[in-house]
């Protein structure tokens, strides 16, 4: 019942909130907001492709107005946004403006050296998220957050909407998991902003040693959580679409699995299979391509499933959709050998994975993070920046 009375709320916000899409104003823009912040300081930068003002690069429109930039920050999938997801991306110079870029992302803990951190004053974030807990762009957010915190220096967040910002689903992290792709206790679908959830990650003390970093969070205009924002410009290679965005939080799972889903093909997390995946006529085959140089189950015939044809409202009322994974569990029939140590990371409990190998159905199992579901909601609300 609550998944219904969630998509009548969804489809009359939809319309509600469809002609506003186009008038949203992302942080980057609201440049009278942050440019006085940036006056006679050595600012870094940390962005990629994503960090776009209008039709103009935040770097690009930085340098045009004479600011200092020492530095760009980049995450992972580099600056121009197209390493293989965990590749270890090396430090460089951009071509364009000849700023230093220092990749944070697979080497080490992800935190700047202390000289990097005396190289700026400040450090302006602007990244796109999609809202997922095992999305990285958080936890880069958060280690920067923690550096600037030990060093004294002030951090401005560009924000920018969430594309899976509507709902909130999942259980919440059992830190016993932590991981890169499971960084603070948070649900799967933790619905905010990156600049909310950096105001929350100062005000529940989840930098360690209870750390609190000087941010301002630059607020994006004319964006509720449900306004349906469809993003500019992929976010990482294999997040080439907005139903991929949508699906990702199910197909994601996948990774955790002896399962493809789709990483080498055309449409990443749109698709499921196994090359002994029964009774479908669907296949596919991943193959090497920019962004997933070594897909898993690479130049494999795989059968499976298309979701394709499924539709974004179809996607918003089933969530965090456990039914994907167990399909794929119960056609296999490998048992246990189906998942992978790296599934636990990814749905950050041990309850999961047996309950699916226990036979539950998605419906049973997703009955027992309601009450997460419930406490994060609450949580938190004094951090939220835009209406629910």
């Amino acid at each position: 019942m609550r998944k219904y009375i969630f998509l009548v709320t969804l489809l009359f916000s939809t319309l509600i909130f469809a002609q506003n899409e186009t008038a949203v104003k992302v942080g980057a823009e609201m440049t009278d907001s942050y440019f006085p912040l940036l006056k006679g300081k050595r600012v870094a930068v940390m962005t990629n492709q994503t960090g776009m003002a209008g039709d103009e690069h935040l770097v690009d429109l930085l340098k045009r107005n004479r600011f200092n930039i020492v530095g760009i920050f980049s995450p992972e999938h580099g600056f121009r946004g197209t390493a293989d997801a965990g590749e270890h991306v090396a430090s460089s110079v951009d071509e364009k403006t000849g700023i230093p870029i220092w990749s944070l992302y697979g080497s080490g803990s992800g935190k700047p050296s202390a000289t990097r951190m005396k190289a700026f004053d400040v450090l302006l974030f602007d990244l796109q998220d999609v809202g997922l807990r095992f999305y990285t762009y958080y936890a880069s957010m958060s280690r920067l957050m923690d550096a600037c915190a030990e060093h004294g220096k002030q951090m401005i967040i560009l924000d920018r909407p969430n594309p899976n910002g509507m709902y909130v689903d999942g259980p919440i992290l059992d830190m016993k998991h932590k991981s890169g792709v499971g960084w603070l206790p948070i649900p799967v679908v933790h619905g905010m902003t990156l600049g909310e959830l950096a105001l929350m990650i100062n005000g529940e003390k989840w930098l360690p040693q209870g750390r609190v970093c000087d941010i301002t969070v630059i607020p994006c205009e004319n964006y509720t959580h449900q306004t349906r924002y469809e993003l500019p410009i992929s976010p990482s290679p294999n997040l080439p679409n907005i139903h991929a965005i949508y699906l990702y939080p199910s197909t994601c799972l996948f990774e955790g699995t002896v399962v493809s889903l789709g990483r080498g093909t055309p449409y990443p997390f749109e698709v499921y299979g196994h090359p002994a995946f029964k009774g479908s006529d669907f296949s596919f085959t991943p193959r090497s391509v920019p962004g997933a140089k070594n897909p898993p189950l690479l130049n494999k015939k795989c059968y499976g499933v298309d979701l394709r044809n499924l539709s974004n409202e179809h996607i918003w009322e089933n969530g965090f959709d456990l039914t994907y994974i167990i399909d794929a569990y119960k056609n296999l029939g490998m048992g246990n050998q189906f998942f992978t140590s790296f599934f636990e990371k990814l749905v950050g409990v041990d309850y999961i994975r047996q309950d699916i190998i226990a036979g539950k159905t998605a419906g049973e199992i997703e009955e027992r993070w309601f009450c997460d579901v419930v406490k994060f909601k609450q949580q938190r609300r004094p951090y939220l920046l835009y209406e629910e």
